[in-house]
């Protein structure tokens, strides 16, 4: 059975309420957002995978005024892969605080985790660095 459209709507709402909350600096809220055992995966930023809600939070404070004063999601794709468990991707952009912006595509696996409802157990974050994911930038380009 496909997943049903109060599915897709929740964890289109949870991916969302990430930013809200680390933006309002509510890290202690990070548990309607992930798993307690969550991996956060910034490989692609040198930091490597950061396992758990509270080393998260730990990481999200070391990182202090390096963060990110607002960050926004959008083009949220939600696929199933098995009941109780959903894939989405969806497209970040992060505004620093001297007004630069940074995109990143986030990549997680959520589970439906028994009355709390949705939850993201895995979120692997990827970089955009080149236009059209390097496509047309040979040695030919403009």
């Amino acid at each position: 059975m496909p997943l049903a459209l109060e599915d897709r709507l929740a964890v289109t709402e949870l991916v969302a309420l990430h930013g809200h909350l680390v933006d309002a600096g509510k890290l202690d809220l990070l548990d309607e957002v992930f798993t307690a055992d969550v991996v956060h995966d910034l490989s692609d930023f040198g930091r490597g995978e950061v396992v758990g809600l509270a080393a998260l939070t730990e990481a999200a404070l070391a990182l202090g005024a390096g963060n990110p004063v607002a960050h926004h999601v959008t083009n949220v794709v939600v696929e199933e892969v098995s009941e109780g468990r959903v894939r989405a991707r969806s497209k970040g952009l992060g505004v620093m605080a001297n007004g630069s912006c940074g995109s990143v595509t986030y990549e997680d696996t959520v589970i439906r985790v028994g009355t709390a409802g949705w939850r993201i157990s895995h979120r692997r974050v990827v970089a955009c660095r080149v236009p059209l994911n390097g496509l047309g930038q040979g040695p030919n380009a403009p």
